[in-house]
C-alpha cells in the first residue's frame, strides 16, 4: 500500500534464542532454520553468497506446476493452507452446536467447494449487474453503474483511510485504477514481450466475452475498446516510482473541486449509491488520473464504455464462475503472465478465499490450533532486542545532527509491536454465508468489508487493526500508525527453529524485524512522524546527508539485472532495498550483544551461522515470467539481490567468510544508511 504499510513479501518474524518448539501438525518434520544440506559449498561464499546459501536449495526444490514461484516462505505457506483445509473440512460438517464464526468459514468453503452447482449456475449470478449494465442509456448513468461495481476495479479505486495530515482521523479517499494488467507499463512500454503480452491479454478478454456468450464479431470490437480505454487510463496513471512520494498522494478537497475535476462522471449520483450522500471532503490521491478518466468519458462511446464495464464484471467474478471462465481466466493470469504450469487445485482456492473474505474467523481457528502465548512473549521479547540495536545506531550515527536524532528516537519509542492475530477479532454478525452460493457469498463479503470501510470515514482511527490475517506467512510495517505487524502464519518453523542455535535465528527472524522496523526510517518513512502524520521533522543539513546515502543503494541496486535486459528499478525499490540493509545491520547488533556464542556447529563459526541464516531465508526459485512482473510492479528486488546486494555492503560479512578486498561480496564502497 502506497506510503502507508509497507509489506515485506511472503516472509517472516521469528523469535529469540532457545525455547519450546511452536505447535505443529503432528508427524512433521523437523525443518531446522539453518540446513546444511540446502548450502553448495562449490562455491565461493564471497563471490556469490545467494549461490553458496541456497545452491543445494534451489536444486532440491523445484517449482511444483501451480506456483509462480517457490521458496521457503511460500513452501510454508502452502503447508499452512493444509493447516486450513483440516480447519475448514471440519467446520463444514453441519454439526448441531457449531459457533456463529464456524459456521460462516465451513458454509463458505462448502459452498466454494461444490464445483457442481457453480458449474450448474454458469452466469446467472451476474445476470442482475449485466442487465444493468445493458441498460444504459447515456454515459451520465455509468456513475451509478459504477457504484454498483465498487468490487470490479472499474475506473478507479474508492475507500477510506487515514488522513496524511491528521492521523487520528479517517477520510474518504478515491485513488487511480480501473486496469486489468499488473501496472501500468504492461499498456504503454513497446519492446517486443510486452507487445506479445499485451496480444495475449487482447485475446484473452476477446475469449472471455465468447465464454459470456457474445458473437465472434461483437467479442473482437468490445476487447478493442476495453484495451482502448484501459490503455489511455494507464497514460494518466502515476508510475509507482512517484507513488513512492507521500506528498504525490495527498489532495485534500471538496466534493465540488472533485466534481470539476471530472465533470463528465456525476459524483452525487455515485456519493449517494455508495452510502455517502453527505460527504463533503476527500483525499483525492491523483488529481491528474481522475482528468484523465474524465477525457475519455467525453471522448468513449457508449457502446465502448458499456464493454468495459462488462468487461470489468466478468473480469472480477471469473474465479467464482464456471469452469471455462476459471480455466481461461487461469490460462492467462496464471499461465501466460505468471508461469504457472497448472491451475492450484480448488481446495487451495478455496481456503485462500475464506481466508481472504473471513480471514479472522478463520484465524482465530487457526490461531488457537498453532500458536501459543509463549511464541507471542518470545517474538515480542525479539522485537524489543531489535528496538534496543535501533537506538543504539541512531545515538551514534556521525551525519545526524542531535535535533534529527531526538525526533527519531522519539519515533523509534513510540512503535507498537502487534504479534500473532489482533487483540479485538472482527464481528462477522452481519455478514450472511449460505452452504450453497458462491458467488452470492463472495458478493456479500465483498459488501460487508466495503460497508466496514465507509463507516469509519469521519471517526478515529482504530490503531489496534490489522491489515493481515492470522495465518498469513508474511509481514508489515504501516507508516501511520507506527507499528510493526507479526501474524501467527510466520511464527514457525523453519523460519524460526527453536533447537537452533541464536545466530542463524537472529540472521533469519531478527534481520527480517530490523527490517521492518528500518521501514519506518526508510525514503519514505522517515517522512512521517511519531502520530503518524506527513511531517518534516528533518534538519535540512540531515535530510541531504540521508538522500545521499540512498543515491548509493539506487545506484547499487539500478546495476543489477532482473530478467533478461530488464533492470533492478533502484528508485522503485528503494525503500525495501534500505530495509533489507539496515534489518540485517539492527540484527546482527542485537545478536552480538546478547548472545554468548564463542564454538563453531557443523565447521561454521556463529558469525558465518548468522550469515547463512540470513542468506537461507531468501531461498527462492522463481519463473522467467513472473521475474518480469515483479521487475515492472514489485518494489522488492529479486531474492538474489537481496542477499548479494545487502552482504556486499556489510563488513562484518567479509571478516566473517575472510573475503578479500574488491571481491564481489566486499564492495571497495559500500552503500551504509542506518
Amino acid at each position: 500500500m502506497d506510503a502507508k504499510v509497507r509489506v515485506i513479501l511472503l516472509f517472516l518474524v521469528g523469535c529469540a534464542l532457545a525455547a519450546p518448539a511452536f505447535p505443529q501438525t503432528t508427524g512433521a518434520p523437523h525443518k531446522p532454520v539453518l540446513d546444511i544440506h540446502s548450502l553448495d559449498t562449490t562455491v565461493d561464499p564471497c563471490t556469490d553468497f545467494y549461490a553458496y546459501s541456497c545452491g543445494g536449495w534451489l536444486k532440491n526444490n523445484p517449482i511444483p506446476p501451480d506456483q509462480v514461484s517457490w521458496g521457503v516462505s511460500s513452501k510454508l505457506q502452502d503447508e499452512n493452507l493444509v493447516v486450513l483445509r483440516e480447519i475448514l473440512e471440519k467446520a463444514a460438517e453441519p454439526a448441531p452446536g457449531r459457533s456463529a464464526n464456524t459456521q460462516k468459514i465451513g458454509d463458505y468453503y462448502a459452498a466454494c467447494m461444490d464445483e457442481k452447482a457453480v458449474n450448474a449456475a454458469e452466469m446467472a449470478p451476474l445476470k442482475r449487474q449485466l442487465q444493468a449494465i445493458e441498460r444504459l442509456q447515456s454515459k451520465k448513468e455509468i456513475a451509478a453503474v459504477a457504484a454498483g461495481m465498487i468490487y470490479e476495479g472499474v475506473l478507479f479505486d474508492f475507500s477510506s483511510a487515514q488522513d496524511f495530515k491528521n492521523s487520528e482521523q479517517v477520510i474518504a479517499e478515491v485513488d487511480q485504477g480501473g486496469l486489468s494488467l499488473p501496472d501500468r507499463d504492461f499498456y504503454l512500454l513497446n519492446d517486443s514481450k510486452t507487445k506479445q503480452l499485451r496480444k495475449a491479454y487482447r485475446a484473452h478478454v476477446r475469449r472471455m466475452f465468447d465464454l459470456a456468450g457474445d458473437a465472434p464479431d461483437l467479442a473482437e470490437s468490445e476487447s478493442h475498446a476495453v484495451l482502448s480505454i484501459e490503455t489511455a487510463l494507464a497514460r494518466g496513471s502515476m508510475s509507482r516510482v512517484n507513488r513512492r512520494q507521500p506528498s504525490n498522494l495527498y489532495h485534500k478537497m471538496g466534493r465540488d473541486e472533485l466534481q470539476a475535476l471530472s465533470p463528465e462522471f456525476d459524483w452525487d449520483v455515485y456519493f449517494e449509491d455508495v452510502g455517502l450522500p453527505k460527504l463533503a471532503s476527500l483525499n483525492v490521491a491523483d488529481p491528474g488520473f481522475i482528468k484523465a478518466m474524465n477525457a475519455q468519458l467525453q471522448k468513449q462511446n457508449l457502446a465502448s464504455w458499456k464493454s468495459y464495464l462488462t468487461w470489468h464484471l466478468v473480469h472480477a467474478n471469473a474465479a467464482y464462475l464456471s469452469t471455462d471462465f476459471v480455466n481461461a481466466d487461469f490460462a492467462f493470469y496464471g499461465k501466460t503472465l505468471q508461469g504457472a504450469r497448472k491451475i492450484a487445485p480448488r481446495w487451495k482456492r478455496c481456503v485462500n478465499s475464506v481466508d481472504n473474505d473471513l480471514g479472522e474467523a478463520l484465524g482465530q481457528a487457526y490461531v488457537e490450533r498453532t500458536f501459543s502465548p509463549e511464541a507471542k512473549q518470545r517474538a515480542l521479547a525479539m522485537a524489543k532486542q531489535i528496538e534496543a540495536a535501533m537506538q543504539r545506531e541512531i545515538e551514534g550515527l556521525p551525519w545526524m545532527t542531535s535535533a534529527t536524532k531526538r525526533n527519531a528516537l522519539q519515533k523509534l519509542h513510540a512503535v507498537v509491536n502487534k504479534i500473532g492475530y489482533p487483540d479485538k477479532w472482527r464481528d462477522y454478525t452481519a455478514l450472511e454465508i449460505s452452504p450453497d452460493d458462491e458467488l452470492g457469498n463472495v458478493e456479500r463479503a465483498r459488501q460487508f468489508e466495503f460497508r466496514r470501510q465507509l463507516a469509519k470515514i469521519g471517526r478515529p482511527v482504530d490503531r489496534g487493526e490489522w491489515d493481515m490475517t492470522p495465518p498469513t506467512v508474511n509481514a508489515y510495517y504501516d507508516d501511520q500508525k507506527n507499528d510493526m505487524n507479526f501474524p501467527a502464519g510466520i511464527l514457525q518453523p523453519p523460519l524460526f527453529d527453536p533447537a537452533a542455535d541464536a545466530a542463524p535465528n537472529y540472521g533469519d527472524t531478527g534481520a527480517t524485524i530490523g527490517h521492518e522496523l528500518t521501514h519506518g526510517f526508510d525514503d519514505e518513512g522517515r517522512q512521517f512522524d511519531t502520530q503518524g502524520n506527513l511531517r518534516d521533522w528533518w534538519t535540512p543539513d540531515d535530510a541531504r546527508q540521508f538522500e545521499k546515502r540512498a543515491a548509493c543503494v539506487v545506484d547499487q541496486y539500478s546495476r543489477y539485472t532482473a530478467v533478461d535486459h530488464i533492470k533492478v528499478n533502484g528508485k522503485l525499490t528503494l525503500g525495501e532495498n534500505v530495509a533489507d540493509l539496515g534489518g540485517l545491520l539492527l540484527a546482527y547488533m542485537a545478536w552480538h550483544r546478547t548472545s554468548p556464542e564463542k564454538n563453531a556447529i557443523d565447521g561454521f563459526t556463529p558469525e558465518q551461522r548468522f550469515f547463512i541464516g540470513y542468506g537461507q531465508s531468501w531461498c527462492t526459485n522463481t519463473r522467467e515470467e513472473t521475474e518480469r512482473v515483479r521487475a515492472a510492479a514489485d518494489p522488492h528486488s529479486p531474492e538474489r539481490y537481496r542477499v548479494n546486494g545487502v552482504v556486499s555492503n556489510v563488513p562484518e560479512f567479509s571478516q566473517a567468510f575472510h573475503c578479500k578486498a574488491g571481491s564481489p561480496m566486499a564492495r571497495k564502497q559500500p552503500c551504509k544508511v542506518w
